[in-house]
């Protein structure tokens, strides 16, 4: 017997995610293990049970699902990803494709377009309903292509455990008896990340690690 796709809904609009729920559970395969209605519950679901596919909101009452998007796939790449939206504006689409969502599909159009998109981003394919493709191939036709920031500088895997331990709270002597290494090289590497990162304190490097998902909220 094949493996049941478990998915997670999140949307804030509890007579909408019902309804995915309702129509989902009839597909063959398919297994809702939860729904919640706001990011930080989309978060704490994802890291008690991580689930193959996400059904994500962009707009949450708490934070932006694009974002919830980023510290899912920052921590657990294999899960798949389809954003709903009322939004199929060039910006929105290329911002959640840049955090590596799989799918892309409007709200108006979910129940008729969510199961087509579900197979096609299980089968490995990237989904994108056909107002947003339309309207992606119109922007580039035009020119007009969205102003987003490259991706941030990559860090080592010695800078990321350094960043990870500080924004946790742990102290340069601490970190130093954690990692096997000198107070002073601590302190190399702090400079280091606030050099490379372009931040100016602990507090501003903590809520970078939080942002990218390598520390917890």
């Amino acid at each position: 017997m094949p493996p049941r796709l478990r998915i997670l809904l999140v949307d804030d609009h509890r007579i909408l995610r019902e309804g995915l729920c309702a129509l989902l559970s009839r597909e063959p395969g398919f297994e809702i293990v939860a729904q919640v209605g706001d990011g930080d519950g989309a978060l704490k679901a994802v890291r008690h049970a991580p689930p193959d596919l996400v059904v994500l909101d962009v707009h949450l009452p708490d934070m932006n699902g694009i974002e919830v998007a980023r510290r899912i796939l920052a921590v657990f790449p294999e899960v798949k990803v389809i954003m709903l939206s009322s939004d199929h504006s060039h910006g929105s689409v290329h911002e959640a494709l840049l955090a590596g969502v799989s799918g892309y599909v409007l709200k108006e159009n979910a129940t008729e377009e969510l199961l087509r998109a579900i197979h096609s981003v299980v089968g490995g394919q990237l989904y994108l309903c056909p107002e947003v493709s339309t309207e992606i191939i119109a922007s580039y036709r035009r020119g007009q292509l969205p102003n987003i920031e490259p991706p941030g500088p990559k860090l080592s895997t010695r800078e990321r455990e350094v960043l990870k331990l500080l924004a946790d709270g742990l102290r340069t002597k601490e970190i130093a008896e954690r990692i096997g290494v000198s107070a002073k090289t601590v302190e190399t590497y702090r400079h280091r990340l606030m050099e490379k990162l372009e931040l100016t304190s602990v507090a501003e490097l903590t809520r970078y690690a939080i942002r990218e998902g390598i520390v917890e909220a």
